[in-house]
């Protein structure tokens, strides 16, 4: 784990590794049970292409978020800590597509309260298209004795 060297966006420290990932139907459908979204274009096959003329079910939006925050948390570590996450959707993730994270870090600076926040642009291509586009903001340990989950009230803002 490396938060990056230098000012962000100066050196190849400063990406992420790429996260890979074969996408199946099950992945789909488990992604959608777990956020307790039933609706049929996320496990029903017929309806997500006779009804809703996709090519196939397609992943739910909190199954995304889920990956987003894999992605970020394996890089930080247990001790990184999701202030914010922002994504914009272009494009479906269906089984039998592969998901290929990257990303970059772009800013990385300290609060008032001492906390250090990094920024990160990432993107999910799935296969050749790029599907989503994200920014988060995660605090990370601004030396080995902080741990931004110990932060409460004043001293977390994210």
């Amino acid at each position: 784990m490396g938060f990056g060297g230098g000012a962000p966006g100066d050196t190849a420290a400063d990406a992420l590794p790429t996260l890979t990932y074969d996408v199946t139907a099950t992945t789909v459908v488990l992604g959608a049970l777990a956020s307790r979204d039933w609706r049929p274009m996320h496990h029903d096959h017929d309806f997500a292409v006779n009804r809703n003329g996709t090519k196939d079910i397609f992943m739910n939006t909190p199954n995304l978020a889920a990956w987003f925050e894999r992605y970020i948390t394996d890089w930080t570590g247990p001790k990184g800590r999701l202030g914010r996450i922002t994504f914009r959707i272009r494009d479906s993730i269906f089984p039998g597509d592969v998901m290929r994270f990257t990303g970059s870090l772009t800013g990385d600076e300290t609060d008032d309260a001492g906390c250090r926040w990094i920024t990160l642009d990432i993107a999910l291509h799935a296969d050749e298209r790029l599907a989503t586009t994200c920014t988060a903001r995660v605090a990370v340990p601004a030396d080995d004795a902080d741990n931004p989950w110990a932060r409460k009230a004043d001293q977390w803002r994210p």
